[in-house]
């Protein structure tokens, strides 16, 4: 069903909204104690991907735990991610969107960073974002790991331990939830399946900001 879905959207868009090469798609699901985990500290959206058009085809690249960095078809990105997943699709403004998918194919293969830690040849997702655009639209901010009570998730307190390191609360890094509310972002659409019915982009501006 839902490669149906990207072949009907593929003939049918025309306009302006079209998903593009650069395109970021906004995940947020509670599939996993990592994502519940992500959720509980900084918001909603728990995974940022990029999106590359090549003719027909969609492909997506990101960095996972599941197999760091990597290029795949769009439809195996959306049965990875569970069919309780919903997606905000966005568009950045005031750069070459293209040039920051080669700058993203680059890292393909590199592993998954669990440290989140800057400049140790590891990404995690919203990192290789911030490589591929530029600190200047994605600046980095202090992180947070802690719950709304002030608690650790068990989560990152067995993950951090495991790794032999101290939480690394307040280090300068990203997470998708801050860097989908940069101004730097045009709302494109957003929904339980991609690609979703786009033709009226401002009527989906409630389920973004």
């Amino acid at each position: 069903m839902k490669k149906l879905l990207i072949l009907l959207f593929l003939v049918a868009c025309q306009g302006p909204q079209c998903l593009k090469t650069g395109d970021l798609v906004f995940v947020a699901t509670a599939s996993g104690e990592m994502d519940g985990a992500i959720s509980a500290a900084t918001g909603a959206f728990t995974h940022v991907a990029m999106l590359e058009v090549a003719g027909d085809s969609l492909w997506v690249i990101d960095a996972h735990p599941a197999h760091g960095v990597s290029r795949r078809t769009l439809d195996a990105f959306l049965e990875e991610n569970g069919p309780d997943a919903y997606y905000s699709v966005v568009r950045v403004r005031g750069f070459d969107a293209a040039t920051a998918v080669e700058r993203a194919k680059a890292f393909i293969g590199l592993p998954y960073d669990l440290r989140f830690l800057p400049g140790n040849d590891a990404y995690y997702c919203s990192e290789l974002v911030q490589v591929c655009y530029g600190d200047s639209l994605f600046p980095s901010q202090p992180m947070n790991w802690l719950a709304p009570d002030g608690t650790l998730p068990s989560f990152w307190e067995e993950n951090f331990a495991a790794l032999g390191m101290s939480v690394p609360q307040g280090v300068p890094g990203t997470n998708p939830a801050d860097m989908a509310a940069s101004p730097c972002l045009a709302l494109i659409a957003c929904g339980t399946v991609l690609p979703v019915a786009i033709s009226d982009a401002a009527s989906f501006a409630d389920c973004f900001r």
